[in-house]
């Protein structure tokens, strides 16, 4: 049964394989003994191989150990755990935090905490699978409105009657690289009494000078705004967070399974999130690096002939037109040296080569992207 399905998949050219690394992230890496200028990962900083975050975490798990062997909510945390957590309120400028074990985990457990029958989910239909998956989780009903269209979106504000309900937006989208209009978003949340829910797993480090979207628009971290982000991009390390008001922070700890039934994060990943933060807040010039490579690798991407689908941040893709040119052209640049998979259905509706540039790249790497697309 599952061999047809596969080779239904092949014959489709859906069929994936796993690319296991043979040296630490960052913008060259290796792959079978082959070095490869890499244009793949999220490290959007360039923080995941930092000598200071490594250093932090080796004395870390010299004081903690490794495992953390259980909950949180039953001695799995160190006191690590609740340092992070003040330092993201600060971040953040909220009012409390709450770790999480990743992105998805915080997802699929925050959402259906916030969410019940009586609550009505509006949800752009370019967010992220994992809060595609925690409003199904939530049994809450799901209004999926068009890709950043605030038009549409209050239409479906105005249809649905709710005891609550609460807009879910990616604020940046992790396949196009585009920027959610959140300035027009809280207007709306304002005018028809509405909560909002964003995931800054791309934003957090990467814009508002790392803060994230709140502060790109120079919006206040309103009690009725709910931030979730990630340490596993810009900051280089692992997990996630929630950051919002006490209220919400103690009805989520209280309420949200993937919290509730997941074993700590170990004390050391905790410590290299502390250190990464550190890094960023103590190095402005770390984003202003990753925005100058940002607008030379996408300004030489376009005169190139390319279109990049409305990129505004260092995720940047390149439209391909099919599946089997974008495996064609994924294919050539791996024979030149650069990593940079092709993205298919499901993942996204229309195939593409996702371009990621970090701050740890150099002109050189992306002079060779452009050299190579050109040659396509």
């Amino acid at each position: 049964m599952f061999s047809e399905k596969l080779n239904l998949l092949k014959e489709k050219n859906l069929l994936r394989r796993i690319y296991d690394r043979e040296s630490p992230q960052g913008p060259r890496i290796l792959l079978k003994g082959q070095e490869y200028i890499s244009f793949s990962s999220n490290d959007y900083l360039g923080l995941a191989g930092h000598p200071y975050i490594i250093n932090t975490a080796n004395e870390s798990m010299s004081r903690y150990g490794f495992g953390a062997g259980a909950s949180r909510l039953l001695s799995g945390g160190s006191i690590l755990h609740h340092q992070l957590e003040e330092k993201i309120a600060q971040f953040k400028n909220t009012e409390a935090a709450l770790v999480f074990n990743s992105g998805y985990a915080a997802n699929t457990g925050i959402i259906p905490a916030l969410a019940d029958r009586d609550t009505v989910l509006f949800s752009d239909e370019l967010n992220h699978a994992s809060i595609i998956d925690g409003c199904r989780l939530s049994k809450a009903e799901t209004v999926v409105y068009n890709h950043k269209d605030v038009m549409h979106l209050e239409e479906c504000l105005k249809k649905k009657a709710a005891t609550k309900k609460v807009i879910v937006t990616d604020t940046i989208f992790s396949m196009n690289g585009d920027i959610a209009p959140l300035r027009e978003i809280v207007r709306l949340c304002k005018t028809y009494n509405a909560y909002l829910y964003i995931d800054e797993a791309h934003a957090t480090g990467v814009i508002g000078k790392g803060k994230g979207a709140l502060a790109h628009f120079d919006i206040d971290p309103e009690p009725w705004i709910i931030q979730m982000g990630t340490f596993s991009k810009a900051l280089g390390s692992f997990g996630a967070f929630l950051a919002g008001s006490a209220d919400i922070i103690a009805w989520t700890l209280n309420t949200s399974r993937s919290f509730m039934y997941s074993t700590a994060l170990p004390s050391c990943i905790i410590a290299a999130s502390i250190a990464a933060l550190e890094l960023m807040e103590n190095d402005p010039h770390i984003i202003k690096q990753l925005w100058t490579n940002r607008d030379k690798a996408a300004q030489g991407i376009l005169a190139a002939g390319y279109d990049t689908m409305g990129s505004e941040t260092p995720i940047i893709p390149v439209k391909t037109g099919s599946i089997q040119n974008t495996l064609r052209i994924a294919k050539y640049l791996f024979e030149q040296g650069i990593f940079a998979p092709a993205i298919r259905p499901p993942t996204v509706k229309e195939s593409r080569i996702r371009i990621t540039v970090t701050a740890a790249h150099t002109d050189e790497d992306i002079e060779r992207l452009i050299e190579a697309l050109k040659k396509i």
